[in-house]
Protein backbone atom coordinates (compact mmCIF):
# COMPACT_ATOMS: atom_id res chain seq x y z
CA UNK A 1 0.00 0.00 0.00
CA UNK A 2 1.76 2.79 -1.14
CA UNK A 3 1.33 6.37 0.39
CA UNK A 4 2.68 10.11 -0.33
CA UNK A 5 5.61 9.60 1.49
CA UNK A 6 4.34 9.80 5.25
CA UNK A 7 6.20 12.04 7.61
CA UNK A 8 5.91 13.80 10.59
CA UNK A 9 5.28 16.78 8.62
CA UNK A 10 2.03 14.61 8.52
CA UNK A 11 1.40 14.60 12.76
CA UNK A 12 -1.47 16.98 13.36
CA UNK A 13 -1.67 18.85 16.31
CA UNK A 14 -1.57 17.20 19.46
CA UNK A 15 -2.24 19.92 21.68
CA UNK A 16 -4.22 18.86 25.12
CA UNK A 17 -2.99 15.38 24.43
CA UNK A 18 -0.66 12.67 26.63
CA UNK A 19 1.26 10.45 24.95
CA UNK A 20 3.83 8.12 27.34
CA UNK A 21 6.83 6.63 25.11
CA UNK A 22 8.98 3.78 26.55
CA UNK A 23 12.87 4.06 26.11
CA UNK A 24 12.50 7.41 25.22
CA UNK A 25 15.82 8.43 25.89
CA UNK A 26 17.68 7.12 22.77
CA UNK A 27 17.26 5.74 19.15
CA UNK A 28 13.57 5.96 17.90
CA UNK A 29 11.94 6.36 21.37
CA UNK A 30 13.77 9.97 20.89
CA UNK A 31 12.96 10.78 17.60
CA UNK A 32 9.34 9.83 18.78
CA UNK A 33 9.55 12.08 21.68
CA UNK A 34 10.96 14.66 19.83
CA UNK A 35 8.71 14.76 17.01
CA UNK A 36 5.52 14.25 19.40
CA UNK A 37 6.76 17.32 21.35
CA UNK A 38 7.02 19.35 18.09
CA UNK A 39 3.75 18.87 17.60
CA UNK A 40 2.26 20.47 21.50
CA UNK A 41 1.51 17.16 22.76
CA UNK A 42 2.41 16.50 26.74
CA UNK A 43 5.10 13.80 26.38
CA UNK A 44 6.26 11.36 29.10
CA UNK A 45 9.72 10.51 28.19
CA UNK A 46 10.30 6.71 30.38
CA UNK A 47 13.65 5.10 30.44
CA UNK A 48 15.75 3.01 32.97
CA UNK A 49 17.89 5.89 34.05
CA UNK A 50 16.62 9.47 34.85
CA UNK A 51 19.70 11.46 34.05
CA UNK A 52 20.08 9.95 30.66
CA UNK A 53 16.32 10.56 30.44
CA UNK A 54 16.62 14.29 31.66
CA UNK A 55 19.75 14.82 29.18
CA UNK A 56 17.51 13.27 26.52
CA UNK A 57 14.77 16.37 27.75
CA UNK A 58 17.67 19.18 27.68
CA UNK A 59 18.10 17.81 23.84
CA UNK A 60 14.66 18.34 23.03
CA UNK A 61 13.75 21.38 24.42
CA UNK A 62 17.11 23.04 23.03
CA UNK A 63 15.86 22.48 19.39
CA UNK A 64 12.20 23.33 20.44
CA UNK A 65 11.80 25.65 23.50
CA UNK A 66 7.97 25.34 23.59
CA UNK A 67 8.45 21.17 24.50
CA UNK A 68 6.28 19.83 26.93
CA UNK A 69 8.17 16.98 27.73
CA UNK A 70 8.56 15.07 31.44
CA UNK A 71 10.88 12.68 32.33
CA UNK A 72 9.89 9.35 34.48
CA UNK A 73 11.37 6.32 35.86
CA UNK A 74 10.47 3.11 34.02
CA UNK A 75 12.58 -0.61 34.13
CA UNK A 76 10.65 -2.29 32.09
CA UNK A 77 12.70 -5.70 33.37
CA UNK A 78 11.44 -5.06 36.94
CA UNK A 79 7.72 -5.72 37.91
CA UNK A 80 8.09 -3.35 40.94
CA UNK A 81 9.24 -0.34 38.59
CA UNK A 82 6.37 -0.60 36.55
CA UNK A 83 3.88 -0.90 39.46
CA UNK A 84 5.73 2.25 40.87
CA UNK A 85 5.51 3.70 37.27
CA UNK A 86 2.01 2.86 37.17
CA UNK A 87 1.01 4.35 40.25
CA UNK A 88 2.90 7.46 39.63
CA UNK A 89 1.49 8.84 35.94
CA UNK A 90 -1.82 7.94 37.65
CA UNK A 91 -1.82 9.72 40.49
CA UNK A 92 -0.46 13.10 38.72
CA UNK A 93 -2.54 12.33 35.05
CA UNK A 94 -6.16 10.99 34.51
CA UNK A 95 -5.88 10.86 30.90
CA UNK A 96 -3.89 9.23 28.87
CA UNK A 97 -3.98 9.48 24.78
CA UNK A 98 -1.32 7.17 23.00
CA UNK A 99 1.03 4.69 25.13
CA UNK A 100 4.09 4.00 23.00
CA UNK A 101 5.68 0.52 23.70
CA UNK A 102 9.05 1.05 22.08
CA UNK A 103 11.62 0.28 24.36
CA UNK A 104 13.48 -2.90 23.69
CA UNK A 105 16.50 -4.84 24.10
CA UNK A 106 17.78 -7.00 21.39
CA UNK A 107 20.27 -10.46 20.67
CA UNK A 108 21.76 -9.75 24.20
CA UNK A 109 23.35 -13.13 26.08
CA UNK A 110 21.29 -14.99 28.13
CA UNK A 111 19.98 -13.51 31.39
CA UNK A 112 17.08 -13.06 33.90
CA UNK A 113 14.99 -9.93 34.59
CA UNK A 114 14.66 -9.16 38.38
CA UNK A 115 11.86 -11.35 38.14
CA UNK A 116 13.52 -14.14 36.89
CA UNK A 117 12.18 -13.56 33.03
CA UNK A 118 14.53 -14.24 30.72
CA UNK A 119 15.59 -11.06 29.77
CA UNK A 120 14.40 -10.38 26.06
CA UNK A 121 11.00 -11.90 26.17
CA UNK A 122 10.69 -10.25 30.14
CA UNK A 123 11.51 -6.49 28.72
CA UNK A 124 10.11 -6.51 25.23
CA UNK A 125 7.03 -8.52 26.01
CA UNK A 126 6.10 -8.88 29.89
CA UNK A 127 7.41 -5.80 31.04
CA UNK A 128 5.05 -3.58 28.31
CA UNK A 129 1.70 -6.31 29.10
CA UNK A 130 2.31 -5.40 33.05
CA UNK A 131 2.39 -1.73 32.06
CA UNK A 132 -0.06 -1.60 29.18
CA UNK A 133 -2.78 -3.31 32.31
CA UNK A 134 -1.68 -1.20 34.99
CA UNK A 135 -3.00 1.79 32.54
CA UNK A 136 -5.69 0.58 31.60
CA UNK A 137 -7.84 2.67 33.92
CA UNK A 138 -6.15 5.91 32.44
CA UNK A 139 -6.96 4.56 28.80
CA UNK A 140 -10.07 3.79 29.38
CA UNK A 141 -11.29 6.73 30.13
CA UNK A 142 -9.33 8.64 27.57
CA UNK A 143 -11.71 8.70 24.29
CA UNK A 144 -10.16 6.74 21.28
CA UNK A 145 -6.53 5.98 23.19
CA UNK A 146 -4.54 4.36 21.71
CA UNK A 147 -1.56 1.31 22.70
CA UNK A 148 1.31 1.24 20.07
CA UNK A 149 3.34 -1.75 20.19
CA UNK A 150 6.86 -1.84 18.69
CA UNK A 151 7.68 -5.26 17.11
CA UNK A 152 10.15 -5.95 14.26
CA UNK A 153 10.61 -7.66 10.94
CA UNK A 154 12.51 -10.29 12.71
CA UNK A 155 9.10 -11.55 14.45
CA UNK A 156 9.06 -13.70 11.30
CA UNK A 157 11.95 -15.99 12.72
CA UNK A 158 10.03 -16.18 15.81
CA UNK A 159 8.93 -19.38 17.22
CA UNK A 160 6.48 -19.99 20.35
CA UNK A 161 6.95 -22.64 22.87
CA UNK A 162 4.69 -22.20 25.35
CA UNK A 163 6.70 -25.27 27.52
CA UNK A 164 9.42 -23.47 27.47
CA UNK A 165 8.21 -19.93 27.23
CA UNK A 166 11.42 -18.43 29.17
CA UNK A 167 14.12 -20.52 28.36
CA UNK A 168 14.25 -22.26 31.57
CA UNK A 169 17.91 -22.23 32.81
CA UNK A 170 19.22 -21.45 29.29
CA UNK A 171 17.45 -24.42 27.95
CA UNK A 172 17.69 -23.69 23.99
CA UNK A 173 18.31 -20.30 24.36
CA UNK A 174 19.71 -18.14 21.29
CA UNK A 175 19.62 -14.30 21.38
CA UNK A 176 18.32 -14.25 17.92
CA UNK A 177 15.63 -17.05 18.79
CA UNK A 178 14.39 -15.18 21.63
CA UNK A 179 14.45 -12.12 20.30
CA UNK A 180 12.00 -13.24 17.66
CA UNK A 181 9.93 -14.66 19.93
CA UNK A 182 9.26 -11.12 21.90
CA UNK A 183 8.77 -9.71 18.90
CA UNK A 184 6.29 -11.93 17.91
CA UNK A 185 4.94 -11.79 21.42
CA UNK A 186 4.69 -8.15 20.55
CA UNK A 187 2.05 -8.74 17.92
CA UNK A 188 0.21 -11.59 19.28
CA UNK A 189 -0.52 -9.09 21.99
CA UNK A 190 -1.53 -6.37 19.67
CA UNK A 191 -3.81 -8.63 18.00
CA UNK A 192 -5.69 -9.85 21.49
CA UNK A 193 -5.47 -6.60 22.82
CA UNK A 194 -7.89 -5.34 19.65
CA UNK A 195 -9.66 -8.15 21.04
CA UNK A 196 -10.13 -7.74 24.41
CA UNK A 197 -10.97 -3.75 24.16
CA UNK A 198 -13.70 -4.84 21.17
CA UNK A 199 -15.10 -7.48 23.77
CA UNK A 200 -15.07 -4.99 26.64
CA UNK A 201 -16.32 -2.01 24.56
CA UNK A 202 -13.67 0.13 25.36
CA UNK A 203 -12.75 2.92 23.42
CA UNK A 204 -9.32 2.41 22.59
CA UNK A 205 -7.56 0.99 19.86
CA UNK A 206 -3.92 -1.58 19.46
CA UNK A 207 -1.75 -1.13 16.70
CA UNK A 208 1.82 -2.40 15.72
CA UNK A 209 5.19 -1.05 14.02
CA UNK A 210 8.11 -2.04 12.95
CA UNK A 211 11.35 0.61 11.97
CA UNK A 212 12.73 -1.78 9.60
CA UNK A 213 16.28 -1.80 9.78
CA UNK A 214 16.95 1.10 11.72
CA UNK A 215 20.86 2.29 12.80
CA UNK A 216 20.21 2.47 16.73
CA UNK A 217 21.92 1.88 19.46
CA UNK A 218 20.17 -2.15 19.68
CA UNK A 219 23.14 -3.47 17.92
CA UNK A 220 25.31 -3.52 20.22
CA UNK A 221 25.31 -6.68 20.91
CA UNK A 222 25.40 -8.42 17.33
CA UNK A 223 29.15 -8.23 17.83
CA UNK A 224 32.08 -6.63 19.20
CA UNK A 225 32.75 -2.96 18.87
CA UNK A 226 36.18 -3.62 16.65
CA UNK A 227 33.92 -6.00 14.25
CA UNK A 228 31.08 -3.34 14.19
CA UNK A 229 33.25 -1.04 13.82
CA UNK A 230 34.39 -2.73 10.29
CA UNK A 231 31.50 -3.29 9.43
CA UNK A 232 29.61 0.09 9.37
CA UNK A 233 30.36 1.11 6.36
CA UNK A 234 28.70 -2.19 5.26
CA UNK A 235 25.88 -1.65 7.35
CA UNK A 236 24.72 1.46 6.77
CA UNK A 237 24.11 0.16 3.08
CA UNK A 238 21.57 -1.63 4.71
CA UNK A 239 19.82 0.84 7.16
CA UNK A 240 17.79 4.26 7.70
CA UNK A 241 18.70 6.77 10.56
CA UNK A 242 16.55 6.77 13.40
CA UNK A 243 13.75 9.78 12.69
CA UNK A 244 13.19 7.16 9.89
CA UNK A 245 12.63 4.11 11.89
CA UNK A 246 10.35 5.75 14.27
CA UNK A 247 7.83 6.95 11.49
CA UNK A 248 5.67 3.85 11.39
CA UNK A 249 5.25 3.88 15.28
CA UNK A 250 4.62 7.46 15.17
CA UNK A 251 1.94 7.34 11.76
CA UNK A 252 0.43 4.59 13.97
CA UNK A 253 0.47 7.09 17.51
CA UNK A 254 -1.08 9.64 15.58
CA UNK A 255 -2.68 9.36 12.28
CA UNK A 256 -6.54 10.06 12.43
CA UNK A 257 -7.05 7.25 10.09
CA UNK A 258 -5.12 4.23 11.37
CA UNK A 259 -7.21 1.41 12.92
CA UNK A 260 -7.29 -1.07 15.40
CA UNK A 261 -5.01 -4.63 14.64
CA UNK A 262 -3.42 -2.44 11.88
CA UNK A 263 0.26 -2.93 11.61
CA UNK A 264 3.00 0.03 10.03
CA UNK A 265 6.22 -0.65 8.58
CA UNK A 266 8.78 0.99 5.75
CA UNK A 267 7.40 0.59 1.95
CA UNK A 268 11.06 -0.38 0.80
CA UNK A 269 12.28 -3.33 -0.58
CA UNK A 270 11.67 -5.97 2.30
CA UNK A 271 10.45 -3.24 4.45
CA UNK A 272 13.59 -2.72 5.23
CA UNK A 273 13.66 0.78 4.51
CA UNK A 274 11.47 3.55 3.48
CA UNK A 275 7.91 5.57 4.53
CA UNK A 276 5.67 3.82 6.76
CA UNK A 277 2.79 2.04 5.28
CA UNK A 278 0.67 -0.63 6.10
CA UNK A 279 2.13 -4.24 6.10
CA UNK A 280 1.12 -7.70 6.64
CA UNK A 281 2.80 -9.90 9.40
CA UNK A 282 3.52 -13.64 9.38
CA UNK A 283 0.58 -15.98 9.85
CA UNK A 284 2.30 -17.27 13.18
CA UNK A 285 1.13 -13.74 14.33
CA UNK A 286 -2.28 -13.89 13.98
CA UNK A 287 -2.47 -17.27 15.30
CA UNK A 288 -5.55 -16.64 17.92
CA UNK A 289 -4.63 -20.09 19.91
CA UNK A 290 -1.43 -18.58 20.34
CA UNK A 291 -2.58 -14.92 21.00
CA UNK A 292 -5.02 -16.23 23.82
CA UNK A 293 -1.98 -18.85 25.41
CA UNK A 294 0.32 -15.84 26.04
CA UNK A 295 -1.89 -13.46 27.55
CA UNK A 296 -3.11 -15.90 29.69
CA UNK A 297 0.11 -16.75 30.75
CA UNK A 298 1.67 -13.33 30.68
CA UNK A 299 -1.33 -12.73 33.06
CA UNK A 300 0.17 -15.99 35.28
CA UNK A 301 3.38 -14.62 35.24
CA UNK A 302 3.14 -11.03 35.84
CA UNK A 303 -0.07 -11.60 38.25
CA UNK A 304 -1.59 -8.26 36.15
CA UNK A 305 -5.05 -9.20 35.10
CA UNK A 306 -6.88 -7.17 33.08
CA UNK A 307 -10.06 -7.84 34.39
Amino acid sequence: MKTNNWSTKDIPDLRGKQIIVTGGNSGLGFEAVKALAQKNAHVILACRNRKKGEEARARIVNLNPTSDVEVMELDLADLKSIDKFAANYTQKHTQLDVLINNAGIMMVPFGQTNDGFEKQVGTNHLGHYALTGLLLGVLKNTPKSRVVNVSSIAHKSGVMDFNNLLYTNGKDYSPMKAYGRSKLSNLLFTYELQRFFELNKIDSIAIAAHPGVSDTNLFDHVAPKWVMSILKPVFSLMTQPAYMGALPELRAATDPKAKGSEYYGPDGSREMKGYPVLVQPTKSAINKDDAKKLWELSEKLTHISYN
